[in-house]
């Protein structure tokens, strides 16, 4: 990204050991080899003490999965990752019912403070117009009553600060919400392009728990093949996802839109690399630096070959019934044209925890 150095982050073993990075048992065992001494540090500080993540990087840079990968690491019950689009998107069932809206308006009317008159605001979101920019004071009123509700725990808050005006309310916001004494800390998502537009054309969420994959390139453990529709499946493997405990995994589905790629949020990328070079300068707050992509050059040096994202291919073996799945190191260019390969979530999660242990003096 120019003008932000994000330095190649070490992840190689000197023993070599292989784990199947898209098994959660296999994940677990990584996690510990790979950082376990740094884990338990987090851990024990988790027992008295929180903090305050904003994740910052273009749209579809992998902020929810490394959140959501971080806390089931760490401690599901002491982490929790909020998403402001999600909590916006949310409010479209509380306005449909009375009582909630009318509870809604009333918490409005005593935090909101902000040029659009309230009334409009209601408006614009029961009509669910994209046309009306909320304005920051209203998102910061309505993400202190949600994050309330979640009691004391580490946060990392994703699609906040967005706009340039937001990043002055981001440096004072844990004030706000009552975490004053915890530190706040910005975490910076470098990804090339070309992988965000793969990532966008190939994503499938779980309608259940909304837990990112690629058919692509970030496959589940199972995979069905639709023999109606002749098309390849994967199948959540979100260990907290509700529809495991169900005794029916759910199956995971494309979002509406996603086919375009990049096109339509092509502006909202420029924008945010701005917003991430105009934090960047900022003096004062902690940082930390995460890269998806390493050139093909230095791979062998900084990673272990199972950490190199894999492309995914499918076939249908007729007489087995099942899925066969193969893949092949993925190989794309960066935003400078440089040959490069993505990293796996894991692995950019493990440079997230040793790096918050160093930023958190533990």
């Amino acid at each position: 990204m120019q003008d932000i150095e994000f330095p190649v982050f070490k992840t190689k073993s000197q023993e070599y050991k292989k784990f199947d990075l898209t098994d959660f048992s296999q994940r677990q065992k990584y996690f510990e080899y790979k950082a376990g001494t740094e884990i338990e540090k987090l851990k024990e500080y988790l027992n008295n003490n929180t903090f305050i993540v904003y994740l910052l990087g273009k749209k579809s840079s992998g902020k929810g999965t490394y959140a959501k990968m971080f806390k089931e690491i760490i401690a599901p019950d002491k982490v929790e990752h909020f998403s402001i689009g999600d909590m916006i998107r949310s409010f479209d069932e509380v306005l449909k019912d009375p009582a909630k809206k009318e509870e809604l308006i009333g918490f409005l009317q005593k935090k909101y403070r902000g040029p659009m008159p309230l009334e409009d605001i209601i408006k614009s979101m029961e009509e669910r117009s994209t046309k009306v920019l909320l304005p920051s004071e209203l998102i910061l009123a309505l993400t202190e009553r949600e994050i309330s509700k979640l009691g004391k725990k580490a946060i990392f808050i994703d699609g906040f600060p967005r706009d340039m005006d937001q990043v002055s309310y981001s440096l004072f916001f844990k004030s706000l919400i009552d975490y004053r004494d915890d530190p706040d800390i910005f975490v910076m998502i470098d990804v090339p392009t070309n992988v965000i537009d793969q990532r966008v054309k190939t994503r499938v969420i779980c309608p259940i728990c909304n837990t990112s994959r690629s058919l692509k390139l970030l496959s589940t453990k199972n995979v069905e093949y639709d023999s109606e529709d002749k098309k390849f499946h994967l199948i959540c493997d979100n260990s907290a996802c509700p529809s495991l405990n169900s005794g029916k995994a759910a199956r995971m589905v494309t979002k509406e839109g996603d086919e375009s790629g990049i096109d339509p949020i092509r502006p909202r990328l420029e924008k945010d690399e701005i917003l991430m070079g105009q934090i960047y300068r900022m003096h004062g707050i902690k940082k930390v630096f995460l890269r998806n992509s390493i050139p093909v050059n230095q791979v062998k040096e900084y990673t272990d070959d199972y950490e190199i994202t894999p492309e995914f291919f499918y076939s249908w073996d007729e007489s087995s019934k099942k899925v066969i799945t193969s893949e092949k190191p993925w190989e794309v260019k960066d935003d400078e044209g440089n040959d490069c390969n993505s990293l796996m979530p894991p692995p950019v999660v493990v440079s997230l925890i040793k790096q918050l242990v160093g930023v958190l003096g533990l």
